[in-house]
């Protein structure tokens, strides 16, 4: 049986030539990066070099970059550590309806402690736009968290125009980025972005560690306070080969990355033409355009997506229904359910995310046997039938 792997958004194969890079890091240079005799001063020369490498590829400083365990610690060390810094100044956060929850349960969180949040709502293609954003800022505004691109339907905001909002009102303008990094441009000085959270397992690096970008002026408190590591802004010792693979990670991601958007843009429009050519009553989710490149994100009617995604499985094909992170909940999805859609309509979703090791077999082999498991379901469905 074929194996099929479009589950991309949620992880990636870790890449040989990241693995080969982390490797002595794990063995001969094991030394604590943080020790001052020389088994340490080769792991610290190396998480310089990493933090220079992923510095490169978003236009920033080294000294801006501060490593984390992922994305979710990213995003609660910006959000929590504004809120904390810049309480005096105002206890109001602007956000959208359909951001991770790594952002919206800090968020709500933040709400408990007397913290007043708009959560923006968003159009029928999960985009927000820069005048929502200027409508929502008041005087007490202390930060604009938006997400860069959905990680369940792919639509990407207009991140500039927001951006020149927000430094246009003085106000912090924060952007979770995991899923984008990699995938397409990203410039912090041209996007006036001034935080931006990134993961490495989502760009074919290790699973466990990410960065916040934080940009020179802003004070950021720490999240997990007990070292000076980090610049005194994240303690404990450092995943010195988490780090290295992150480093190596978005170095390659990010030179080949036009080659790569081209050849995931055509696979993904195969796979929309063809998905929408071959079963009838589906609707895709996220915008038609401004979207990334390896998203397709499809709303099946008449049929629950937890049976489309265990008889892909069945058939060797690995998708998912949404988020990861909300995998095991039967809630519908709450970006599906912002953007207009029924209850029995996003509880028909499907996500499949390609990389650049997609091939046109794969798409070929999941047109082949995609339509059947729906017409299989919608035959034993009576939603269908009525």
């Amino acid at each position: 049986m074929k194996r099929v792997y479009l589950d991309n958004a949620a992880t990636t194969r870790l890449n040989s030539e990241v693995l080969a890079e982390m490797m002595p890091y794990f063995t001969d240079n094991y030394g604590n990066p943080s020790s001052p005799h020389s088994f340490g001063q080769q792991p610290k020369s190396a998480i310089d070099n990493a933090r220079r490498r992923v510095a490169a590829a978003l236009n920033a400083e080294p000294v801006e970059i501060t490593f984390t365990s992922g994305g979710t610690e990213a995003d609660n060390a910006a959000v929590r550590g504004v809120a904390e810094r810049y309480a005096s100044k105002g206890r109001h956060i602007v956000t959208t309806a359909v951001e991770h929850h790594a952002v919206l349960h800090t968020c709500e969180l933040l709400e408990k402690h007397g913290y007043s949040v708009t959560y923006l709502p968003v159009d029928e293609y999960g985009m927000v736009s820069a005048q929502q954003v200027r409508d929502a800022i008041r005087d007490d505004t202390i930060l604009v968290t938006v997400m860069f691109a959905n990680n369940e339907v792919g639509t990407i905001n207009p991140i500039s125009e927001i951006g020149a909002v927000c430094r246009e009102k003085g106000v912090i303008f924060h952007t979770d980025a995991v899923q984008a990094v990699g995938h397409v441009p990203i410039d912090v000085k041209a996007m006036n972005i001034d935080m931006l959270s990134l993961s490495a397992h989502k760009l074919h690096g290790p699973k466990g560690v990410g960065a916040l970008y934080v940009r020179k002026g802003i004070v950021c408190p720490a999240l997990i306070v007990g070292g000076a590591q980090e610049r005194n802004r994240r303690a404990g010792t450092e995943n010195v080969p988490g780090i290295v693979g992150l480093g190596k990670a978005i170095e390659c991601a990010c030179s080949e990355m036009d080659a790569n958007a081209k050849k995931m843009s055509a696979l993904r429009d195969r796979l929309i033409s063809g998905i929408t050519g071959l079963i009838p009553e589906v609707k895709l989710n996220g915008h038609p355009v401004e979207r990334l490149p390896n998203n397709v994100n499809f709303s099946i009617k008449y049929i629950e997506g937890e049976s489309i995604l265990l008889m892909l499985d069945l058939n060797g094909i690995a998708a998912s229904s949404g988020s990861a992170c909300t995998s095991g909940s039967l809630d519908p999805s709450h970006v599906l359910l912002a953007m207009g859609l029924s209850h029995e309509i996003a509880h028909g979703s499907l996500r499949l995310t390609l990389s650049d090791e997609t091939t046109d077999e794969d798409i070929d082999y999941v047109l082949e046997v995609l339509p059947h498991i729906v017409e299989r379901l919608r035959t034993m469905s009576p939603l269908y039938h009525n």
